[in-house]
C-alpha cells in the first residue's frame, strides 16, 4: 500500500492552484469539474516524483472559507535548503510562519509556510 493523494478544501480554487505552482513549485496534474455535484478538483504534485503523493484541491461551489480545525497538523516536503525554500516563498508572495531552524530538542532543520487557506506546509531539511 501507499499514499495516493491527500484532499484538502479550499476557498478559492484558482489562488491555491497558483500557490502550490507557482511558490511551492508544483505541477497541476489534472481537473475534473463536477457541476451536478457542484464541485471542482485540482490535483497537484511534485513533476520529478513520479511514485509521490499528490495533493486533491477540492473546491466546493459557494465555500469560499473553512477552518482547519483542532485535528489537522501539516503536510511535509523535502527541500534542499530550508532558509533558501523559504526565501523562495517569500519572494513569491508566500506566507513563512516558522522560519528555518533546527526543530525543539533535535538537530533537523524545518520551517513552516502557511497556504492562503491557512494549511501549514513544514519544509524539512534534507541535503543530498
Amino acid at each position: 500500500m501507499k499514499i495516493l493523494h491527500t484532499m484538502l478544501r479550499v476557498g478559492d480554487l484558482e489562488r491555491s492552484v497558483a500557490f502550490y505552482t507557482e511558490v511551492l513549485g508544483m505541477t497541476l496534474k489534472r481537473t475534473t469539474d463536477r457541476p451536478e455535484q457542484k464541485y471542482t478538483l485540482a490535483f497537484v504534485g511534485f513533476a520529478g516524483d513520479p511514485d509521490g503523493a499528490d495533493l486533491e484541491l477540492t473546491y466546493n461551489y459557494g465555500v469560499d472559507r473553512y477552518d482547519p480545525g483542532t485535528g489537522y497538523g501539516h503536510i511535509a516536503v523535502a527541500v534542499p535548503d530550508a532558509a533558501a525554500a523559504c526565501a523562495a516563498v517569500r519572494a513569491r508572495g508566500g506566507k513563512v510562519t516558522r522560519e528555518a531552524g533546527p526543530v525543539k530538542g533535535g538537530t533537523t532543520v524545518i520551517a513552516f509556510v502557511a497556504d492562503p487557506d491557512g494549511y501549514l506546509i513544514e519544509l524539512i531539511e534534507r541535503r543530498a
